[in-house]
C-alpha cells in the first residue's frame, strides 16, 4: 500500500466526523421517553450508521477506525467534569446504571465490531458469467 495524501485527508476528515458526532452522541443519549432511554438508542444507531457508512463509501477499514477514535475521543472528553465544574454526563444515583455509562463502552464497541468485520467480496460483473462462443 502506497502513501497517499488523499488517505491521509480521508483519515483526518472522518475523525473530526466522528469527534463531531460522539459530541452529539454524548450530549443526547441522556434523553428519555417516560422510562425508555430513546436518546441511547438513537445514538448507538447513529454510531453504527456513521461508521459503516464510512467503511462502505471509502471502502477503507483505516478511515472507519478514525471515525470511530474520534467517538471514542469526544465521549470520554465529554464525559467528565469541565473546566467550569459542569457535567453532561451526570453520575447516576447509588445503585443505578447510567445510559452515560453504557454509551461510554457502546460507542467504541460498536465501532470496533464494525471495523473488525470482515470483507466483503466486490461483486462479479455479470458478463464474468456467461460462456463464450
Amino acid at each position: 500500500m502506497k502513501f497517499s495524501w488523499a488517505r491521509v485527508a480521508t483519515w483526518v476528515v472522518a475523525a473530526a466526523i466522528g469527534f463531531v458526532y460522539g459530541i452529539a452522541g454524548t450530549i443526547g443519549q441522556s434523553a428519555r421517553w417516560g422510562w425508555f432511554p430513546v436518546g441511547l438508542i438513537v445514538a448507538i444507531i447513529g454510531v453504527a450508521a456513521l461508521v459503516l457508512a464510512v467503511r462502505l463509501l471509502t471502502a477503507d477499514r483505516w478511515a472507519a477506525l478514525a471515525t470511530g477514535a474520534g467517538i471514542a475521543l469526544s465521549t470520554v472528553l465529554f464525559s467528565g467534569t469541565g473546566p467550569g465544574g459542569s457535567v453532561v454526563v451526570p453520575a447516576p444515583p447509588e445503585g443505578e446504571l447510567s445510559t452515560g455509562v453504557i454509551w461510554m463502552f457502546a460507542a467504541p464497541i460498536v465501532a470496533g465490531l464494525i471495523v473488525a468485520w470482515p470483507s466483503t467480496p466486490a461483486v462479479r460483473d455479470a458478463s464474468e458469467d456467461r460462456p463464450t462462443n
